[in-house]
């Protein structure tokens, strides 16, 4: 079993950045992915960015060039690099991991989520 609490969330000027944290428990957590999601308008978990074991990075159109997604094994954490920010970024942020592959899909194909943390932009 894994589990994920995440931390950084707050209040952000739109163009600023801020850095979201995901903390995970268990010995065997580095040999999972891990991946960021964010509900979006008419649907439920969208996923923003994913990071394998051997730190092979994926993310969404929507934050490619913005958004840096990376692992430290010795901390056990998956940190979120959120740079100039944007109005339509605000949201709950989710850590999820899952044995395997990132999957850009559905939330449903990751077994371990975190409570949430909310990112606020505003003008």
């Amino acid at each position: 079993q894994v589990q994920l609490v995440e931390s950084g969330g707050g209040f952000v000027q739109a163009g600023g950045s801020v850095t979201l944290s995901c903390a995970a428990s268990g010995r065997t957590f580095s040999t999972y992915a891990a991946a960021w999601f964010r509900p979006a308008p008419g649907r439920e978990r969208v996923f923003v960015a994913g990071i394998t074991w051997g730190r092979s990075t994926y993310y969404a159109d929507s934050v490619k060039g913005r958004f840096t997604i990376s692992r430290d094994n010795a901390l056990n954490t998956v940190d979120l690099q959120m740079n100039s920010l944007k109005l339509e970024d605000t949201a709950v942020y989710y850590c999820a991991a899952r044995i395997g592959s990132v999957r850009q899909g559905s939330g449903s194909e990751y077994p371990y989520w975190g409570q949430g943390t909310r990112i606020t932009v505003s003008s």
